[in-house]
This record gives structure tokens, sequence and C-alpha cells, in this order.
């Protein structure tokens, strides 16, 4: 029976059909009763690649290859002996890095470091520590069309970004060339997540700088809100408030435009950030206050401030563009 079945569904050691698939650190997998059989005779090599292994070697479920056999067969499969709850980082991590992993471990592997990381902070501190965000960046590449781990991998890193304590690390790790590629030509989804990490790194004021004056991030960003993803001018309004930021988007042809449009057909979030974002564009820049104005920028203001609007945000970010387009600079 077993030969009717894809061969990734056999164990390599036992050539049967997998009941408990398992992972190894090696990244390959195995029947839970035959790679146990394997260790217990006191072997501490992978049966494949004859790479040496942890004195403990950890087995983790492969969740993702049970489904198939499962859905294949129409059987369902008995339940895992194993802690699924308290997966080994390490193991995981080495999972993600090995060239030898197939695809669908590493998917395993990120989808389980994804709820390690929701757990807390300490949790969150711990994967940094251990390599998940080099682990992570190994993951994105984008020269391939693996959209579904590209995808999972920069969740991982959005939930790795989110306390400030990693922020300074994620990027001075090379974070920044990946997510700006992900910008460019990733997938729509991979885009709105790349878009949020580097809100959420752009957070700490060192970080800014190196985002802002970034080849390419702020046009890719520019772009992105052009073809209608709102969540890029959050990211323009927190780079705005730095120098590098505020030049590149000055530079970048059509950015007026982009942030006009917003205010004309954003959502009240969106035009709260393009006011907020023009406004310290146009402090810095005369030639920048020029064009909003030929844009029709200053009537757009005010009528935002005298429409009945219970956004105190977005009135007062008008108020303020009201005051530097008449010369009266403010950036409250």
């Amino acid at each position: 029976m077993a030969t009717q079945f894809p061969d990734d569904f056999k164990c390599p050691i036992s050539l049967e059909i997998m009941s408990d698939p398992v992972i190894l650190s090696s990244g390959h997998t195995f029947d839970r009763v035959s790679i146990q059989r394997w260790l217990d005779s006191g072997h501490r090599t992978c049966p494949i690649t004859k790479l040496p292994l942890p004195d403990q070697p950890s087995l983790i479920p492969n969740h993702a290859l049970r489904s198939l056999i499962s859905n294949f067969t129409h059987t369902p499969l008995p339940k895992s002996q194993s802690n699924y709850a308290n997966p080994n980082p390490h193991t995981l991590i080495s999972i993600l890095t090995s060239k030898s992993s197939p695809l669908h471990s590493k998917l395993d592997s990120l989808s389980q470091l994804a709820e390690l990381s929701k757990r807390d902070s300490t949790s969150r501190r711990k994967l940094t520590e251990s390599g998940a965000v080099s682990a992570v960046l190994n993951c994105l590449n984008f020269d391939s069309n693996d959209f579904t781990l590209q995808e999972k991998a920069l969740s991982l890193l959005l939930n790795l970004s989110l306390d400030d304590d990693n922020k300074v690390g994620i990027v001075a790790e090379g974070a920044i060339g990946r997510v700006v590629t992900a910008l460019r030509v990733g997938s729509p989804d991979c885009r709105a997540i790349a878009a949020t990490i580097i809100t959420s790194l752009a957070v700490v004021e060192v970080n800014k700088a190196t985002i802002g004056d970034y080849p390419l991030a702020i046009k890719s960003l520019v772009w992105l809100l052009q073809n209608g993803l709102e969540r890029a001018v959050d990211v323009l309004s927190i780079l705005a408030k730095c120098k590098e930021g505020r030049e590149e988007m000055m530079r970048v042809k059509g950015c007026v435009g982009v942030l006009v449009g917003m205010i004309k057909n954003g959502s009240s979030r969106a035009v709260q950030c393009s006011l907020f974002t023009l406004n310290f564009l146009c402090c810095y820049g005369e030639e920048i206050c020029v064009e909003a104005r030929r844009e029709g920028v200053l009537e757009m203001c005010m009528r935002l401030v005298e429409d009945d609007n219970d956004n105190e945000k977005l009135r007062r970010n008008a108020n303020n563009l009201i005051q530097t387009l008449s010369g009266n600079p403010s950036m409250r």
C-alpha cells in the first residue's frame, strides 16, 4: 500500500507511511517510532545527513505533513505524543537555517515560533537572543515564489519587533534591506506586513535615520501609497520627523501629489497622517510649500477645520498646516 503514496509520506528509515511525522534538528522528517528507535540505539547523527545531533535531540511534530497524509489517505492520524505547547526554539531555528530543510518543515517551524512570539515580551526577547531574527531573514529570499514562507517570516519578524528592546537589534542585523525588498516586490500581503514592520521599527528614534536614509525605502512607500496601501502613510508620518526621511521625501517625484490625493480621498486616519507629514515637509522646504499651495492644500485644510468633524487630531493637524502655509510654521 505504501508504494501508492508520495515518497515524502514515507519515513526514510522504515519506508512506511508515517503515522506521527516529526522533524529532527537536521530539518529532515521521520516517523516518531522509527527515529526514536534510532536514537534509543545510541545514534547521535542524522540518519540522512550524518551530521551530529545534540545529546538530547528534540522531535518537533510536523503538523503540515500530518495534515497532508491524513487528507490523502482519508484516515485521521493518531494524536502526536509530543508536547507541542513547549517546542524547542533552538531546534526550530536550526530548521530555518538548514539548507537541507524542506519547505513544509520551515513553514511549520515558523508557525511554532510565531506562537511562541505571541506569548509575552520575555519569550520574544529569548527568541531574538537565540538567533531568530537572522533565521527569519534567511527565509526572506524574494528570488523565489514562496509567498507563504515570506509572509510567515515577515509576520514573525513583526511580532519580534513589538518590543523596544528588540527594535534596534533587528535593524542592526540588516532587516531593513529585506523589508524594503518586500515593500517593492512582495505579494500584497507581504507589502502590508512590511509597511507595518517599518512603522514598528521607526518608533525608536535611532532607527528613523537608518530607515529614512535607506535606498528606495521612501520611494517604495510613496509608490505603495499611490497604489492604495494607506498603511504606508503611517510610516511616512513617522519618518517625516527625521532629517533623512524628510530630505528623501522631498527628492521623490510626486510625493506631495500622493499626499494631497490622500487628503482628498483617504480614510480619516490616512488624511490625518498625510496632513502631519505634509506639514513637516512644508516647514523644512519652501518649494514644498509652493507646490502644496498650488495643489489647493490650504483650501482643503480650511474646509477640514470648518467641517463638523469629531476627529480633534485631524482638525489640529489641518490647522497646523494652515499656519505653516500662511507663514507661521507649527509642528505640534
